[in-house]
């Protein structure tokens, strides 16, 4: 394998490091990275490992373009509002880099297809923003024997790290244990700094090119945390967790992170021939309502436990909230406040309706 004279031009700026040179972008060229997640870390994620000459890049991402994503999510337009982040993304970096062949995948990223997925690949990129997933991803991760690069964001405050690195240390051997439910909220809920993505995932695609080049010290065993507000940084060393075995995926990592629970969920369909015998609760936040919604009553997640008492107890309840994960959060808060009618999930959330 060699690089065209295209090519040649194109990594210019490589091809002079002595770090790399041709070696290291061929190395680069034959490399394989999948990018779970297509959002605010998975777009500058995508852009410099396109931008940089990775040769085969995949995307998971099920989820559609919203307004309120590009205040971060830098990849998109509003053109681009209600398609698919992951077809948007590998039409836009197509035209950053026609040398990167794109494989896409437009679906959720379950237990079942994880393995399968993860073996067609050298080094996976943790770009998503849940603990079922997180969870998820380190477990194929290491029944796959592949790296993963972890990037997680919070308000203003980032961390990075490297798992499962040459036998090292996993995600389950610095967070053996996921959040309750509602415990840490995300950014949907409490709001994240524009820039804080780029920084992060741009701190993650440069962990991927030390790879894939062999140059550098890799964060493995190593936990980079940033705060945008001070610019301080921290690294913090852990070590690897011989008890903690994965023979096999969980079949439910919703379940494991307390978020699925014996609720029972409703469709669209089945709520709309029905929608007389239910109050409906939207717990999205207040310029989410504003944009659109089905009715009901309005408390955003993050109020939803002070202001349990004031929701109607008259009839069963539907609750309902985007793509169908916070409702469910809400549930289990409705539930330890004693709610005592019948409290159902709207699957899909409203993007369903």
């Amino acid at each position: 394998m060699s690089l065209s004279p295209e090519e040649n031009n194109q990594y210019n700026r490589h091809l002079i490091l002595d770090e790399i040179g041709e070696a290291g972008q061929l190395k680069l060229k034959q490399a394989k990275v999948l990018v779970v997640g297509a959002g605010g870390l998975g777009c500058p994620i995508l852009q410099y490992l396109t931008a940089a000459g990775v040769g085969n890049i995949g995307i998971i991402d099920h989820d559609t373009i919203d307004q309120s994503n590009l205040q971060r999510q830098i990849l998109y337009t509003h053109d681009d509002i209600g398609q698919y982040k992951a077809e948007v993304a590998a039409n836009k970096l197509s035209r950053l880099n026609p040398f990167v062949n794109f494989e896409i995948f437009v679906q959720r990223l379950t237990s079942e297809i994880a393995i399968e997925l993860f073996s067609k690949y050298d080094i996976i990129v943790d770009g998503s923003d849940n603990f079922p997933t997180r969870y998820l991803v380190n477990d194929a991760s290491v029944l796959t024997n592949r790296p993963v690069v972890f990037g997680s964001i919070f308000k203003f405050e980032g961390q990075v790290s490297v798992f499962n690195y040459n036998n090292g240390p996993t995600y389950r051997c610095l967070y053996p244990n996921a959040p309750k439910p509602n415990e840490v909220p995300n950014c949907s809920e409490i709001g994240v700094l524009g820039v804080l993505p780029g920084i992060i995932g741009s701190l993650q695609a440069n962990e991927v090119l030390k790879m894939i080049c062999g140059i550098g010290e890799v964060l493995s065993g190593k936990l980079l945390t940033y705060n945008a507000l001070t610019m301080q940084q921290l690294v913090l060393s852990f070590q690897k967790n011989d008890a903690i075995q994965i023979v096999d995926l969980d079949a439910d990592y919703d379940f494991f992170c307390g978020l699925a629970m014996s609720n029972l969920e409703i469709t669209k369909d089945e709520l709309k021939k029905s929608l007389e015998q239910y109050n409906l609760l939207d717990v999205r936040e207040d310029y989410e309502r504003a944009q659109h919604h089905i009715g009901g009553q309005h408390i955003p997640l993050g109020e939803l436990a002070n202001r349990a008492s004031e929701v109607s107890q008259e009839k069963d309840l539907v609750v309902y909230c985007k793509a169908g994960v916070r409702s469910k959060m809400a549930i289990d808060i409705l539930k330890d406040k004693g709610f005592r009618k019948q409290l159902l999930n709207l699957k899909g959330g409203i993007l369903s309706v």
